[in-house]
């Protein structure tokens, strides 16, 4: 596998790691375990670290003059990627309720 391939696949690999990451988390927020799901929002941040910082090398080198055609792979990735950072962002707010709600189901 050669650079661009190796780059592609590491934005691919990374960011589907963190997507399901990100699901675990919910998961763990509805069930109350705040803690937990605290802790794998912040690992999913990690592997969407990576995905970012090997895009951005990526449109760097693009910047530079150095071009790629464009690939049904690249496009995959560079989706891969929107959807995680967008599946985490939304996270945050549902996350978020679950606590609300769980804060109002003690209080009761």
């Amino acid at each position: 596998m050669e650079g661009l391939e190796l780059s592609i696949f590491n934005i691919i690999s990374n960011g589907g790691n963190a997507k399901g990451l990100v699901y675990e988390a919910m998961e763990a927020a509805e069930k109350g375990d705040f803690e937990q799901a605290d802790n794998l929002m912040k690992e999913a941040d990690e592997f969407l670290t990576v995905a970012h910082q090997t895009q951005t090398e990526l449109l760097q080198g693009e910047a530079n003059g150095d071009k790629h055609d464009i690939s049904l792979l690249m496009v995959h990735a560079q989706d891969h990627l929107m959807t995680s950072i967008e599946v985490r962002n939304l996270a945050d707010l549902v996350i978020r309720m679950n606590k609300r709600l769980h804060d109002l189901e003690i209080q009761d």
